[in-house]
């Protein structure tokens, strides 16, 4: 059954737009849904897995997303002692790839300098870097057009030589796009946690005393959790700019990290399913409500439904509907072999 779970779901998404008539509202909502999903899938890695809560998560989603902007459309800039860069616009494609890059290496600066605290250490160095990030991208003007935002940031472009290339403006095109990469990114989370390095990150979690005694490199395994992490969050953020073509410094907005905290807690935390599953209701419950209440009432409702979900399934939807699939299912009876008769000599 939870093998089939994410096939059907995929299968589902594959089919909705044909459901909702490429409803372009529906469809916008759907695509920046994923986008987030993807965050909040790439938060669960650390959140989940190894129990490292980051709130500074937004920091490598703005990263990806203002160095993918800027990779395609050039700049000009002065950085001292009379040097300036510039730089020629490159495809929007290998803007992607360096906004992966670019946000799984500052996980790695960040996990080499933090990992060696824990706790609210951790957390109070996640905040300190988005919000340091948060203020480079607004004040520096020069580079990034500080409040003015980067606008035009140019869509982007798929094709194979001798076969042609395709821009994707569309919203239909843009929707597959984040769900092919949303499945990749779930395919490689799925395999890294399935793999010896991911029992290493649980055991880490479940108790680091007994992990470290067995040989496990706390640092380097929780460094490498941070990279992977941070990669994806780029990704997501390198989707988002050119999706939009427009990014400003609101990018960094701390709700955004708390909207992916709370996909991957109300989902559950620690299971593959659980940020897709939340991210999905908590990214299209305020899109729901929105034509039927006011503002202020949707985000009262928004905070019900959480507080209802995490006071019935303290450990989320994915394991609570699983504990509770798993004690309607009819247990077997093992049969009882009866002894044998001692025959007397």
């Amino acid at each position: 059954m939870s093998r089939l779970l994410p096939l059907a779901l995929l299968g589902a998404l594959v089919a909705l737009p044909l459901a909702l008539g490429a409803n372009p509202y529906l469809l916008n909502a759907l695509i920046v849904t994923g986008i987030v999903t993807i965050g909040a899938m790439s938060l669960n890695l650390l959140l989940g897995f190894t129990g490292q809560l980051s709130l500074g998560h937004i920091a490598f989603f703005g990263i990806g997303a203002y160095v993918s902007a800027l990779t395609s459309l050039g700049f000009d800039v002065e950085i001292g002692f009379g040097l300036r860069v510039v730089h020629e616009p490159w495809p929007a494609a290998v803007g992607f790839v360096l906004a992966t890059l670019a946000a799984g290496a500052c996980g790695y600066l960040i996990g080499r300098l933090s990992f060696r605290v824990r706790g609210a250490y951790f957390v109070i160095v996640t905040i300190s870097f988005a919000e340091v990030v948060r203020l480079v991208a607004l004040n520096w003007v020069e580079l990034t057009q500080g409040p003015l935002a980067l606008t035009n940031i140019p869509a982007i472009t798929l094709g194979l030589p001798g076969i042609g290339a395709w821009t994707l403006k569309t919203k239909l095109q843009n929707y597959y796009l984040v769900l092919a990469i949303g499945t990749l990114c779930y395919l490689v989370i799925a395999r890294l946690v399935g793999s010896r390095f991911g029992r290493a990150m649980r055991g880490l979690k479940e108790n680091e005393s007994l992990a470290l005694s067995v040989g496990i490199n706390a640092t380097r395994t929780l460094t490498v959790a941070a990279v992977v992490s941070a990669a994806m969050a780029g990704a997501a953020g390198s989707l988002y700019a050119h999706y939009l073509r427009i990014i400003d410094p609101d990018v960094f907005a701390f709700t955004t990290t708390v909207s992916m905290v709370i996909m991957v807690v109300a989902g559950g935390k620690g299971t593959l399913m659980g940020p897709v599953i939340g991210g999905l209701i908590f990214g299209l419950l305020p899109v729901a409500l929105r034509p039927v209440m006011a503002p202020e009432a949707q985000w009262i409702v928004y905070g019900v439904v959480l507080i209802l979900i995490l006071f019935v399934m303290p450990r989320g939807i994915v394991p609570g509907v699983s504990a509770l699939l798993a004690r309607r299912r009819p247990v077997r009876a093992v049969p009882v072999l009866e002894a044998s008769p001692v025959v007397q000599r």
